[in-house]
Order: structure tokens, then C-alpha cells, then sequence
């Protein structure tokens, strides 16, 4: 009786082991397929000068709504770009703790800033294309960029010039750059780094081309041509869209313009969400993309987090424990719980790896206080299941603003 319950028991985990394996390792060599292109990835910017020829061909443009605790910053960093950018244009919608009133202090120690209120947004568009949009048709004619900077960012003084720069000597239309990130608090430190990881993981390192269905791009730095904007109706697009930066990017890549997403951690930081459970809710809700995706690749890309990030770490504590139970008898099932055990060992491994990888992507305080950072892989399940939540079920919100939009179908 006890040897036929070992061998039914021995059975069972080898078909758990051999069904874990028949799922993970296909995705476990997509995942290398990308994460190999990293070095060689495009190195991250470096600050440089603007040049006479860039004089007055940028125009930034800033939305905002309810950002006077955050927009200082932004504000401080804007006036110190050079010749190259002719004017920068804020477009508010209708904030209410006196936002304007910072924007319009600026105005007056530099009066490229230029203050201008949204019309009321209309049926079918979310506030931030609404806000760009307004932004963009404001914008002078006579320059060639449209660089949509967010409120919560850290410009460096040579951003403007520098991603201009680089976007033209390399014969790009369209660079958005990833920032550093400011993490303060223990729980936004464990918790942000393993969202960030389902972007890398879904679509490779920043500097790589990973096809025009996977273009990747961030708003808080976007960098377009002006005609390019021109061709395709600026933000029309992505109207209904609250990932509008990816979304645009791919349309205009598939247009067959050179979009890139660059490192731009040396030119721009950011403080998004303030703790983890603003970052949970915020950020999590927009993570899986779903306006500038299909459903075949929104549930693909679930599944490949599932099996590369989501599961390995369980999984090891699983089969470790079930492991003990196998008779030393049925070594062929042994052995397969062994390969299952090997291959999340390697993934989780991986996981820690890139950790050491990203930290120029953060602006962490110094170790000790930042120890829940190099804990984050341990937070992994739940970005998964915070990309679940997000893909069954549509923001109907964002920044205060309730939506009535469309089902994606």
C-alpha cells in the first residue's frame, strides 16, 4: 500500500514537473532571445551641448492637471535648456491648487513659457492626448521638434538638445528616453523595480529594436518631428488610448518612420508615485498596455510573464519541497523534478542578475536604507498578478477623471 501511494504521489510530481517545463521553456527562450541583445543595446545618452543649427527648433510642451506638489522641479529644470528650444508651452486642464500660478511665476523670469488652458474634453478622448493635442496646435510652425515633457519629471539642463541632437544624426522621427527613477520608501523600492521588470521582459533592454509591434516608448520624454506629428494628426490617434505614448509610437513606426526608446537616465529622472500603494494603483493600471495592443498580444505577453517571472520563484520552494518525497527508487521522475527544479533555479538567478542591471535606472538612498530594492525580485508574483488585474479589467480613471470610452474589442 505505502509503495503504490509513493508511485502514485512520484507520478503525479513528475507530471507537474514536466508540465511546468513544456510551458517555461518556450518562453524561457523568447526571453533570452531578447535579453541577449543587451549588450550591444544603444549606450545611455550623454549630456552635450546644443549647436547654432538647433536655435529655436524645439518646442516643449508640458500637460498638466493638479501638479503644483511635483511640477517645481520640471519647472527649474525647463528654463535651464538652451537656445535650441524656442518656447515652452504648459497646457493645463482646469487644475484646481494653483498650478497655473506656478507656471505663470516662471513665465516671468522666462518668458519662453507660455500658459494656455485646454478646451473641455470631448467624448471619446483622455485627458493627456486631449492635453498634448491643445499643446501641439499651440506649438510654432517654424520649429522642427515636439518634445512632450510630464510634470513629474527632473530635467537635466543639455535634455532638449541632446535627444534632439541625437535624434537627428542618427536619422530617427520619433525618440522617447527611459528615465532614472526616484525611489524614497521601503515599499515603493520592492515593489516599483518588478513592474519595470514586465516592460524588459515583454520587450528587451532600452537601446534594442525589437520590431515595430513591439515598440516601446515613455511620455515623460517624448521627442517627435513636427511633420511627422503633421502626417499622421498629432495625438488623434491615441485619443482614447491611456498608454497614448506607446500607442502613438507604434502607429507612426508602422507608418515606417524610425522610432526609437533610448536610455536617458543621465538627462531625465522622475518621481512618479509617492509609496507603493500609489504605484500599484497608478502605474500598475496602464502597465500591460492594452490600448496599443491585441488581445493575442496582451494574453501572450501574460503568459510569458507567468512563466519567467511569476512562477519560478514558487515554483523552486514547490519542487524543493516536494522533491523529499520522491523514492530513491523512481530516480527517472526524480530526474524530471531535477530539470524543472535546474530551469527555475536559472530563472530566478537571471531575475537577481538583472537587478545589478538596472540600478543605474534608480536613484536610490544609500545601502543600507535601500535594502528592499535587492529584495524586489521577491515581489515578482505580485507584478504578475498586478498585470492580470490590468488586462482583464479597462482603467476607467486616471489622475481623478472618470471615462466613458469605448470597449477595446
Amino acid at each position: 500500500m505505502t509503495h503504490n501511494w509513493l508511485t502514485v504521489t512520484a507520478t503525479i510530481f513528475s507530471n507537474l514537473a514536466l508540465g511546468l517545463l513544456l510551458f517555461q521553456v518556450p518562453f524561457s527562450l523568447i526571453l533570452l532571445s531578447r535579453l541577449v541583445k543587451g549588450p550591444s543595446r544603444r549606450p545611455p545618452l550623454e549630456p552635450q551641448p546644443p549647436t547654432p543649427d538647433q536655435l529655436g527648433t524645439i518646442s516643449i510642451v508640458v500637460p498638466t492637471l493638479n501638479e503644483a506638489q511635483r511640477l517645481g522641479p520640471c519647472l527649474a529644470g525647463l528654463t535651464k535648456q538652451s537656445y535650441e528650444v524656442r518656447e515652452m508651452i504648459v497646457v493645463d486642464s482646469r487644475s484646481t491648487d494653483g498650478t497655473p500660478d506656478l507656471v505663470r511665476q516662471a513665465a516671468e523670469k522666462d518668458p519662453r513659457f507660455r500658459l494656455i488652458e485646454d478646451d473641455p474634453l470631448p467624448p471619446g478622448w483622455v485627458g493627456r492626448p486631449w492635453a498634448l493635442q491643445a499643446g501641439f496646435l499651440h506649438s510654432s510652425a517654424a520649429s522642427e521638434w515636439i518634445l512632450g515633457i510630464d510634470a513629474d519629471t527632473y530635467p537635466d539642463p543639455a535634455l532638449a538638445a541632446t535627444v534632439a541632437r541625437s535624434a537627428a544624426a542618427a536619422g530617427y522621427d520619433l525618440v522617447s528616453l527611459s528615465p532614472q527613477f526616484i525611489l524614497k520608501t521601503p515599499g515603493e523600492m520592492w515593489l516599483q523595480p518588478s513592474l519595470l521588470m514586465t516592460l524588459v521582459y515583454r520587450f528587451g533592454p532600452t537601446g534594442t529594436n525589437p520590431g515595430t509591434e513591439r515598440v516601446m516608448a515613455n511620455g515623460q520624454c517624448f521627442l517627435c518631428r513636427r511633420s511627422v506629428l503633421e502626417a499622421v494628426g498629432g495625438y488623434e490617434i491615441a485619443r482614447e488610448s491611456f498608454c497614448d505614448d506607446v500607442t502613438l509610437a507604434r502607429h507612426i513606426a508602422q507608418r515606417g518612420y524610425q522610432v526609437g526608446f533610448w536610455d536617458g537616465a543621465k538627462l531625465v529622472k522622475v518621481r512618479m508615485y509617492e509609496g507603493a500603494a500609489e504605484t500599484w494603483r497608478e502605474w500598475g493600471r496602464s502597465l500591460d498596455l492594452q490600448d496599443a495592443s491585441s488581445p493575442a498580444q496582451l494574453w501572450g505577453d501574460l503568459c510569458l510573464l507567468l512563466a519567467v517571472q511569476g512562477l519560478p520563484l514558487p515554483m523552486v520552494v514547490v519542487l524543493l519541497s516536494l522533491g523529499q518525497y520522491l523514492p530513491e527508487s523512481l530516480s527517472g521522475m526524480e530526474m524530471m523534478v531535477q530539470v524543472a527544479l535546474g530551469l527555475n533555479l536559472f530563472l530566478v538567478a537571471v531575475r537577481f542578475a538583472l537587478n545589478w542591471a538596472i540600478v543605474p535606472s534608480y536613484q536610490l538612498p544609500s545601502f543600507p536604507a535601500s535594502w528592499s530594492f535587492w529584495l524586489s525580485p521577491l515581489a515578482d508574483p505580485l507584478a504578475w498578478a498586478r498585470i492580470l488585474l490590468s488586462t482583464i479589467r479597462r482603467p476607467t480613471q486616471w489622475r481623478g477623471r472618470k471615462y466613458q470610452l469605448k470597449t477595446k474589442e
